[in-house]
């Protein structure tokens, strides 16, 4: 991993990516934000990072970032902090707590307890329907195929708000036909939020539409079982 006095240069390398990828698909660079990937990555590296500017990251597990997120919040109240991991139904009321964004809303159940627990709560969270692209059996996200009526019955149903999709390719496929699959999704269903893109593909995801680009790796280094 990198420590965390070399972030600076690995940081400003992934944003001037970002950009220079926004401009090539004549996009204004601004249209992509950056989720700063940190699971695993301990709080001082995390705090080196929000130091040099970065406002917005991504966690896997509810438990993790239950260990380490709530003094950083406290120190820094302006970040932006996106659950990108699956989410079960017994961890909705701290994952409601911790995050401001829910990218990985796939089913009724998750739907129905988010709905409930923001009520409860009165805290209104941004949430993404997880798009299983590849149709994976070992992974987390509702088929492309039943993304329009799971997508109505959440707004209409329970009342969320969601924003955006979120997918993540299979490791072995050319990503671009899953992003170029998300975006007609989203266009279709009129939603202006897509994540999509990390270490290896965030600038073909950009070609895309991409509007969040999630990415640990390029930023942070290798960590074990890290799939960005």
């Amino acid at each position: 991993m990198t420590d965390d006095a070399g972030l600076a240069s690995p940081l400003h390398a992934v944003q001037r990516d970002i950009a220079d990828a926004a401009r090539r698909a004549t996009r204004d660079p601004a249209s992509v934000k950056l989720i700063a990937v940190s699971k695993t990555v301990p709080e001082h590296a995390i705090e080196e990072a929000i130091h040099l500017g970065q406002r917005r990251f991504g966690e896997n597990r509810v438990q993790e970032a239950k260990a380490k997120w709530p003094a950083l919040q406290e120190r820094h109240p302006d970040l932006e902090l996106h659950l990108i991991g699956p989410l079960q139904s017994n961890k909705v009321r701290e994952a409601v707590q911790l995050f401001d964004v829910i990218e990985s809303v796939d089913r009724p159940k998750i739907a129905a307890a988010l709905a409930e627990e923001m009520k409860r709560t009165g805290k209104l969270l941004r949430l993404l329907v997880q798009v299983n692209t590849g149709e994976e059996p070992q992974k987390a996200g509702v088929l492309p195929s039943e993304t329009d009526a799971f997508v109505a019955r959440c707004r209409d149903e329970y009342g969320l708000p969601i924003e955006g999709l979120m997918c993540i390719p299979p490791l072995d496929e050319e990503p671009a036909m899953h992003f170029a699959l998300l975006a007609k999704i989203a266009a279709r269903l009129g939603l202006k939020e897509l994540s999509m893109g990390m270490s290896g593909d965030f600038e073909k995801a950009i070609a895309f539409g991409a509007t969040y680009v999630r990415i640990g790796t390029a930023i942070f280094g290798a960590r074990d079982g890290n799939e960005d």
